[in-house]
């Protein structure tokens, strides 16, 4: 074989080669993202599911009643649960919390949390849990990573006071704190994720 039919052999084997390496590499990426919607949805998913049984423990907890017949908030906070299409594992996991009842006849307990967060302001976090060990771990950890930090009782408390608001005990500031954009923004991402805790009920904080 020629040297130019050798040469031009090695061009038509390196464009394979470079075209086999593009196809891969389009169908790993197309993979990804794939992998990666289906993932931000999830999390969306899991992030509504965990706001609606929030709803229906509190719901059953003021209505004292886990019967949508004789509790109508709790029969329409039932009706957004399906419309969103919740398991049923997750709604009757709701409702037993609300009634008290815990997994695997643990005792569910109402826990207060204090804390302090980006520029000092400070945080009240009630949850509802039958497993305070992870409760605990979980909002230890969403505060690690967003600049705040637990709190000793009554450390924080004492910077709000407790009211009736609409029919329900609330906490409000005594005083609000003004943050810079830039803490504002952090505390923001701090509460967020607090929230996404699944037994986490209210949080508070005197930031203005």
């Amino acid at each position: 074989m020629s040297g130019q039919c050798q040469h031009e052999v090695r061009g038509i084997l390196w464009t394979q080669v470079i075209v086999a390496r593009r196809v891969r590499m389009s169908g790993h990426s197309k993979w990804n993202n794939i992998k990666n919607r289906k993932g931000a949805m999830d999390a969306k998913k899991g992030k509504v599911f965990s706001e609606i049984g929030k709803l229906i423990r509190i719901a059953v907890k003021e209505g004292a009643s886990d019967d949508p017949a004789s509790n109508p908030r709790l029969r329409l906070v039932l009706e957004k649960a399906r419309a969103a299409n919740m398991p049923k594992d997750n709604i009757q996991r709701a409702l037993d919390k609300g009634m008290g009842r815990g997994a695997e006849g643990r005792q569910v307990q109402e826990i207060l949390y204090e804390a302090f967060g980006p520029g000092g302001a400070a945080l009240i976090i009630e949850t509802v849990t039958d497993n305070p060990n992870k409760m605990s771990s979980e909002i230890k950890f969403a505060l690690s990573r967003h600049g705040g930090s637990l709190a000793g009782p009554h450390a924080a408390q004492f910077l709000f006071t407790k009211e009736n608001v609409d029919g329900s005990l609330q906490f409000t500031p005594n005083m609000v704190l003004p943050l810079s954009e830039e803490d504002a923004l952090a505390l923001e991402n701090l509460v967020e994720a607090i929230k996404e805790v699944e037994d986490v009920e209210s949080v508070y904080t005197t930031a203005g």
